[in-house]
């Protein structure tokens, strides 16, 4: 029996849009874009729609929803509105939880749900087709989804795909789904069906953010403003509920606590008026979450709903008439700087705030009250980024490596992976082994796909059951996957809560537990190695440590800030009971500012108290144990160093040996530059004669650059590096010789010819060549009294004729006259002008009028030219 699409359908605005929709999609392998504004019932009328096209009856439809609670949610509506039991013709699989069997056609998953499918059956054969619900999210599964499944209907040919938004982003995901010929896929339009909706502005006196978070002031405002908004609608309408937007779960569980407070003290109001508070988060039970977003039972009292963004789309709250909006909400950040990834809070984008403000419009007039300001609204980002562009990438990049397109190379995404990012995930893949030198998944990396965490847990998980126990590896496991929060940074404490039972989020946890402990057992590795005593007392922060060694952390001196082997430095909260605690293992760390962080830019949100021998044992593979040599002031000192990371353990002088004392010599050279060696004036002229033979004449002639004696220092200063360092003096160091290792042979002996050190002048005086003013201009310079050259036409040049002299003419008194490259004209022009100025300043000095005949000199008229 097909599903009865005209009773599903009765009241839903996309029923009139099923026909177009079937039209598409009414050949096997077709493909269709759903563009549809929340509450138009495309959730509900797809999915039995596309059954009911199957070939013969073959095939399972399978729908995506990004969030636990919409996939029950949708499910037990598709289930209802069919007439059948949940589990039979429409069924759900989520985390932990599956109510499906051999009979149902159509079922409800997470993406991760499906994403482990693929990667274990990659056809997916028993499939007809699979619909990804709210694409527009842009979460990370969902893109993985969609790049993956375009592949398999590629392959496949038979294969529907229905990718659905709730904004104006579809052609985005057409272009992905395109035919054989390359056409984007149809797109399928629905309108709104909102009822009227008011919008009231009602920012906080003060800031939303202060340097813990989210303020509590401005939480409390949020919940009196939720509370008197909400007595208001009720004056108006009896049946309204109200829907509360915090960013996370412990702001949701505060609002909650203050509006209990709220209506406990309210004396005016009737006692069947006094809201049930009920919150709405991913570390409530399943039947909390299911319960919230039904709608209220028959008589039952006024509801208001706290909630994170889990409440934003994918299904309609029944009885929603009022939102109050905090504009805040948690994504996933990635800090490449210190190393850090997590959720921070942020002010949520204006879509989301669109789609927020929505819910209460879905079922009749409702009103948003918004806890902010309309300028907020207004400078916020138009829609929330990709988390593939700001999350880590560890897990994408293993699900991208089990597929076979290591770092994404070759498969159409909605967005490409940042490569710094990907980069980096492939890095951590490759220390937990999880992926080879090419990128492709190991047998190990497959079986970390297979676990619902994280890879650095997933690891953590199979390592620590073989040292500590599948058990207590479980419980930390699964308390570190979750989004819980830890008083005071302490994890252990947390634990205990959850043990007890008095947190709200214990079942959860005790089931995610013993999910993870049936893994670990499964799939257990032989004993990784001897602890060495190390793990009996700190279990717990043994397991994060071996899942995130970078975050072992020890403690700076006194203080409350740890230094991290990644080399970040955090600050412990300061009510924190872990104070004191010399090591660290660090779940989690996000940049942050005020007292908490210490002065360090970072604090640690969650940890557990580490022994040394746990953190050598957890963060072994980042161990060293190094001689580290200094030159500096003239002095060699060598000390050993055992470090983790960044964090150094110990340090003991030592002695250094000759080819340690070399290279210390070498690397101080490399900072300080040659100008730390001494260079005598000899040294210093033959750098700069054979400076001049390589830049006119290039090989062999060598590079006599700073760079270019750096970089062949081996070649030409090793026994005066080892005597520097064994105590020389650097000043008595003479590079003449350490120069001349450097000469080609056999072209140096032409070395005098080519560059010659000094020039004779028509006076038959030697004057010493200046190459060092040659590096700048070009050119070599001979300083030499105009009347020594007397008579010379030619310019002389040297390098073989190629690089003429340049001539600073000087007076008697040895003061620069000229300065020429072409002696012939200076005779012939500007001499002239220069005779006239200084004969009568010289006497003594011949001054001729005809330069050419006169005789070159260096000495004064004799006493009979004087007379």
């Amino acid at each position: 029996m097909l599903f009865d699409l005209d009773s599903i359908g009765a009241g839903l605005a996309f029923a009139s849009s099923l026909p177009a929709l079937r039209e598409v999609v009414c050949a096997p392998g077709a493909a269709a874009v759903v563009q549809s504004p929340p509450g138009t019932g495309k959730t509900t009328l797809v999915p039995p729609l596309l059954a009911t096209l199957r070939q013969r009856g073959a095939g399972r439809i399978i729908v995506t929803a990004p969030r636990r609670v919409a996939a029950r949610s949708a499910a037990r509506r598709l289930a209802a509105l069919d007439g059948t039991a949940l589990g039979g013709r429409v069924g759900y699989t989520v985390r932990g939880e599956r109510h499906a069997g051999p009979n149902t056609i159509v079922e409800f998953v997470t993406p991760g749900i499906l994403l482990r499918r693929l990667l274990s059956d990659p056809g997916q054969d028993d499939v007809a087709a699979v619909v990804l619900d709210e694409v527009h999210e842009r979460g990370l599964e969902t893109d993985l989804l969609l790049g993956m499944l375009a592949e398999v209907r590629e392959l496949r040919g038979d294969l529907t795909l229905v990718a659905m938004s709730a904004t104006v982003e579809a052609p985005l995901f057409a272009a992905l789904l395109k035919d054989d010929a390359g056409n984007p896929a149809p797109i399928i339009s629905s309108p709104s069906v909102l009822f009227p909706l008011e919008c009231v502005w009602a920012p906080a006196q003060g800031p939303r953010m202060d340097q813990r978070g989210v303020s509590r002031a401005f939480l409390n405002h949020v919940a009196s403003v939720a509370e008197q908004s909400h007595a208001e609608a009720l004056a108006r309408n009896t049946e309204a509920d109200a829907l509360v937007f915090a960013p996370g779960a412990w702001e949701v569980s505060y609002v909650a606590a203050r509006l209990r407070e709220l209506g406990a003290r309210s004396p005016d109001r009737a006692r069947s008026l006094v809201a049930e508070v009920i919150e709405l988060h991913g570390q409530v039970p399943a039947s909390a979450q299911d319960r919230a977003v039904s709608g209220r039972l028959p008589g039952g009292p006024p509801r208001i709903i706290v909630s994170t963004a889990l409440a934003e789309s994918s299904l309609t709250i029944p009885g929603v008439r009022l939102v109050v909006d905090a504009g805040l909400s948690r994504e996933p950040r990635r800090d490449a700087g210190r190393g850090m990834s997590g959720l921070v809070t942020v002010s949520c984008s204006q879509a989301s705030a669109v789609q927020r403000a929505g819910r209460a419009a879905r079922q009749g007039p409702g009103t948003v009250v918004r806890c902010y300001a309309e300028k907020t609204f207004g400078a916020a980002a138009a829609n929330q980024l990709p988390e593939i562009s700001v999350a880590d990438l560890s897990a994408a990049a293993l699900v991208l490596a089990c597929w076979g397109a290591p770092g994404g190379k070759g498969m159409a995404l909605p967005s490409a992976p940042p490569q710094a990012a990907m980069a980096e995930a492939i890095e951590v893949l490759t220390e937990l082994g999880a992926v080879d030198a090419g990128g492709q998944a190991t047998p190990l990396g497959k079986t970390l796909a297979r676990i619902p965490a994280d890879p650095r847990l997933a690891r953590a998980l199979l390592d620590g059951a073989a040292t500590v126990g599948p058990r207590k590896a479980a419980e930390t496991v699964a308390l570190v996957a979750g989004d819980y929060r830890a008083p005071g940074a302490d994890l252990p404490r947390l634990l205990t809560s959850l043990r007890s039972g008095r947190d709200p989020s214990a079942r959860r946890w005790v089931e995610d537990t013993s999910r993870m402990e049936k893994i670990a057992r499964r799939q257990m590795l032989p004993n990784v190695a001897d602890l060495g005593g190390a793990g009996a007392d700190d279990c717990w922060g043994l397991v994060v440590a071996l899942a995130y060694p970078d975050r072992v952390a020890r403690r700076v001196g006194d203080t409350r800030q740890y230094l991290l082997a990644s080399g970040t430095r955090a600050g412990l909260p300061l009510s924190s009971t872990l104070s004191g605690n010399e090591w660290l293992a660090v779940a989690e760390v996000s940049r942050a500012s005020g007292l908490d962080a210490a002065g360090t830019g970072a604090v640690i949100r969650s940890a557990a108290p580490l022994s040394v021998e746990s953190a050598c044992f957890g963060a072994r593979h980042l161990a060293t144990d190094t001689v580290v040599v200094q030159f500096s002031k003239g002095k060699l000192s060598a000390r050993r160093e055992r470090k983790l990371g960044a964090i150094l353990r110990s340090s003991t002088p030592v002695r250094a040996t000759k080819e340690q004392g070399r290279t210390a010599v070498a690397q101080a050279l490399q900072v300080e530059g040659m100008g730390m060696l001494r260079w005598s004036m000899a040294a210093d002229g033959l750098r700069h004669r054979l400076a001049m033979l390589h830049r006119v004449l290039g090989d062999p002639w060598p590079d006599v650059s700073d760079a270019g004696l750096l970089e062949r220092i081996a070649d030409w200063l090793t026994p005066e590096l080892e005597a520097i360092s064994a105590g020389l003096l650097v000043e008595k160091v003479d590079l003449l010789e350490p120069l001349r290792r450097l000469l080609p042979w056999p072209e140096a002996a032409r070395l005098a010819e080519l560059v010659p050190e000094r020039l004779r002048v028509p006076s038959g005086s030697l004057i010493r060549i200046d190459y060092a003013d040659a590096d700048a201009t070009g050119h070599p310079v001979v300083a030499v009294k105009l009347q020594e050259c007397f008579g010379w036409a030619e310019t002389p040049k040297i390098v073989a004729g190629r690089v003429p002299v340049l001539f600073h003419l000087l007076s008697p008194a040895g003061r620069p006259l000229a300065v020429t490259g072409d002696l012939a004209s200076f005779w012939s022009g500007p001499y002239a002008q220069v005779r006239a100025e200084m004969r009568g300043r010289y006497p003594k000095h011949p001054w001729p009028e005809d330069p050419w005949t006169a005789r070159a000199t260096a000495k004064v008229k004799s006493r009979m030219e004087l007379k």
